[in-house]
């Protein structure tokens, strides 16, 4: 047997003082009258008619007053309890049919508010962008939004496991770059630094980077050199032949650095192009490459690299969410200016959102009035009996004691005329 739903609490704003006191007033107030009525009908019967006609006129009003006082009290009561505790038939009317009215309720609101043709009439005289512009244009709005973006990403990372999401990410990388073809990328690569001359300036900087590297270590060429020059050669031999030799390197370097049409040049620019050419047209060109990146992706660096990908980029991210000075903080509160800027300004813009609002709500209106419905008729269900009537007799019951002001006022008026015309018929 399932176990019964737990009690739903009602609002603390329902159990008003002001109110519970307004419905006590009023309360006295018609059970006065009755008792004035009472009073009054007693008083005629103790004079009798012997007192003259009048009597006779006080005593049908005050008899109806009481009639009338009497009816709506009943039928007052018997809407929140059983009047005098007596099971009265059809008494008690929200209490017993509290379910039955939640779930009408429920209905009402879904057939009557909750409509797709309701929902867009009443968008169609809202300005939806320019509200929602206004709303991330408030000062400081930007800023607030992207410091609650930043807390809700915080909390998105918590809430996934690293030890789940780094071999994930790792294993989406290494799937990722093993299954990208590497001599195109290579190509293109290539062909970039060719078409924008920046080989030539990859060259350059070689040879003025060789240059350096020769110059640093010149004692120690000319070390080398004296250990394979035979014994019986002079010293001063061997430092003229060095010095010859190492300064038609550096000079040779320079020139080629200097000069953008020299042979060696055209021979570089050719071959790089005849590389890129066979990186997209050669099967074995492209497949040794395949084997370079293959080799360097099962290397323990780059493994270790994929590795932790994921704990490097998700800390990165947040330090940089938890900043408020970070540029990630500062774009996302530019990209808020600006999205609001462009709800108020650009036509384009304005009539997409409000379009889109209108077949949005209209969606959400279809797809989950029914759950709305339900979940007022469900709610209604679980609240408490007692407490219910108590509350809905605190919010109503006010009004309703008129009715049994008026009852009493026109039920003496009532039965005023009656008498009357009784008396003129008799």
């Amino acid at each position: 047997m399932p176990a019964p739903s737990p009690t739903a609490p009602l609002a603390a704003s329902l159990d008003d003082p002001a109110r519970a006191r307004d419905l006590a007033r009023m309360k006295r107030l018609a059970t006065g009258l009755f008792a004035v009525a009472a009073a009054v009908f007693l008083a005629c019967v103790l004079i009798g008619p012997d007192a003259g006609a009048w009597v006779g006129y006080v005593r049908a009003t005050a008899e109806a007053s009481m009639v009338g006082a009497l009816a709506d009290w009943f039928a007052v009561t018997a809407l929140f309890r059983h009047p005098l505790r007596l099971p009265i038939p059809h008494t008690a009317i929200i209490p017993r049919k509290k379910d039955q009215i939640g779930a009408s309720l429920g209905s009402f609101v879904q057939e009557n508010f909750l409509t797709r043709a309701v929902v867009e009439e009443k968008l169609g005289t809202v300005d939806v962008p320019g509200r929602l512009g206004a709303f991330l244009a408030a000062p400081g709005r930007p800023e607030r939004l992207a410091g609650d973006a930043a807390a809700l990403l915080h909390t998105v990372a918590e809430l996934l496991r690293d030890d789940d999401l780094q071999p994930a990410v790792a294993a989406l990388v290494d799937r990722k770059l093993h299954a990208t073809p590497a001599a195109p990328v290579v190509a293109r690569a290539l062909e970039l630094v060719v078409e924008g001359e920046r080989h030539q300036e990859v060259l350059s900087a070689a040879l003025q980077g060789l240059a350096r590297f020769l110059e640093d270590n010149r004692v120690v060429f000319r070390a080398q050199l004296g250990d394979a020059s035979p014994a019986w050669v002079p010293d001063w031999v061997d430092d003229r032949v060095f010095d010859r030799a190492f300064t038609a390197v550096q000079e040779f370097l320079v020139e080629v650095g200097e000069d953008p049409g020299h042979e060696l040049r055209r021979v570089y620019d050719a071959r790089l192009r005849a590389y890129v050419h066979a990186l997209r047209t050669d099967p074995e060109t492209s497949a040794h490459v395949e084997e370079l990146k293959k080799e360097l992706l099962e290397h323990p660096a780059v493994r270790t690299w994929s590795g932790s990908l994921w704990t490097n980029l998700k800390n990165g991210v947040l330090a940089a969410a938890a900043d408020p000075d970070s540029a990630l903080r500062t774009r996302v509160a530019e990209l808020i200016r600006d999205g609001a800027r462009l709800l108020q300004t650009d036509q384009r813009v304005r009539d997409l959102v409000q379009r889109h609002a209108h077949n949005a709500a209209g969606y959400l209106v279809e797809r989950f009035s029914g759950d709305l419905a339900d979940l007022v008729g469900g709610t209604v269900a679980r609240w408490d009996t007692e407490e219910t009537s108590r509350r809905i007799e605190l919010q109503v019951g006010r009004d309703l004691q008129w009715i049994r002001v008026n009852g009493t006022v026109v039920g003496g008026l009532a039965g005023l005329v009656i008498y009357t015309v009784a008396q003129l018929l008799g």
